[in-house]
């Protein structure tokens, strides 16, 4: 098996996704309803659609930036900077950003393969997604390098923060209602991870 990920980038990706993770999004909130009306096993299905939205953007930013590094060249580099720069510019914009009050409304109850694709459309639904991705990735990997290994751990990686994260609001429940009502704490939660994104964003360019 060959890798162009080392265990330090590994590690800090996915710490860096935890960070990102644990702001509350329309996922998160949809993944919660669910819990609270339908339990558990429903709440799991729709983050494993959320996962196969992810695998797909995953595998368009590896591969496209890879293309792209090839037609490019020495050019390439200017994408990073740019990447760079637009990670630096959500983590601000989050840093700043007001949290918005959401409601957890009631969901009608669906079968398992509904669930599977509200998750998988939620995340398909963002197309900026593929463009955080092929910044963020930038980051912690070589895609001039990058294996199917990589790409297989990146996956992981994110299946991981994916489950762990949202379980962890969906065990909640009524507590991650009451979080979800917390303007301080919401807050506190954009400026952390926006920070997160910023370091990322100024890590990219400072390694080119």
């Amino acid at each position: 098996m060959e890798f162009s990920l080392t265990l330090l980038n590994i590690v800090a990706m996915f710490l860096a996704m935890v960070a990102l993770a644990v702001v509350p999004d329309s996922s998160t909130i949809t993944v919660v309803a669910r819990s609270m009306s339908s339990g558990i096993k429903h709440a799991l299905i729709i983050i494993a659609g959320i996962a196969a939205g992810d695998y797909i953007f995953i595998i368009i930013a590896i591969y496209g930036l890879a293309s792209l590094a090839g037609t490019m060249g020495a050019y390439f580099e200017v994408i990073k900077y740019l990447a760079g720069g637009y990670l630096i510019v959500l983590g601000g914009l989050l840093w700043k950003s007001k949290p918005q009050q959401v409601e957890l409304k009631d969901i009608t109850e669906v079968s398992w393969l509904s669930n599977f694709l509200t998750g998988f459309f939620i995340t398909l639904g963002d197309p900026k997604a593929i463009i955080f991705y092929m910044s963020f990735l930038n980051a912690f990997l070589d895609v001039k390098k990058a294996t199917v290994f990589d790409t297989m751990t990146i996956m992981l990686l994110v299946t991981i923060v994916l489950f762990g994260v949202k379980l962890g609001y969906a065990y909640m429940g009524v507590k991650a209602k009451l979080l979800f009502d917390s303007q301080t704490a919401k807050q506190r939660i954009n400026i952390f991870a926006g920070s997160v994104m910023m370091v990322t964003g100024f890590y990219l360019i400072i390694k080119i």
